[in-house]
């Protein structure tokens, strides 16, 4: 990790490794965690897989839905690692996307209690890092890693 050009998350999730894998890669699972809670989630296209669509879209009545991420699948090691970029969108054209252009690169490990939760999310340069975390970087991703957390450890 780059201090000066990336923004982490580390959390040990109470849950065993699957269970986080199939929380991303489900689309009626991630719909329940993706969003910080109130707003809703609704999952578009979920295509885990190098080159696959990653679409989603936010509500915060859970009538109207805006857009809110459209990405692509970089790389993706079956309950190990997935990597998504919205630099690129989902039909592989580049993009500028708001706020931030990111890479995000979540890493999956055993633990003796669970999961050991890992994710780097990546900036092309120091503004673009400072401006994501001035957004809310730990916040928001600190938060849905919290839902996340709670969603699989509530299935068990």
């Amino acid at each position: 990790m780059n201090p000066d050009l990336d923004l982490g998350i580390e959390r040990l999730i109470r849950a065993p490794r699957n269970a986080v894998w199939d929380a991303w890669t489900n689309p009626a699972s991630l719909a329940q965690w993706w969003i910080p809670a109130p707003a809703r989630c609704r999952v578009e296209r979920l295509e885990v897989r190098q080159g696959g669509a990653f679409v989603t879209r936010v509500s915060d009545d859970g009538t109207t839905f805006a857009p809110h991420l459209d990405a692509c699948f970089l790389f993706v090691a079956p309950f190990e690692r997935i990597v998504f970029t919205n630099a690129v969108d989902s039909s592989w054209r580049p993009a500028s996307p708001e706020p931030v252009a990111m890479t995000a690169d979540v890493v999956l490990a055993d633990h003796p209690d669970g999961t050991d939760y890992r994710v780097v999310v990546r900036h092309g340069d120091p503004a673009t890092r400072a401006r994501h975390a001035d957004l809310g970087f730990a916040d928001g991703w600190g938060g849905v890693t919290a839902q996340l957390a709670h969603f699989v450890e509530q299935a068990r």
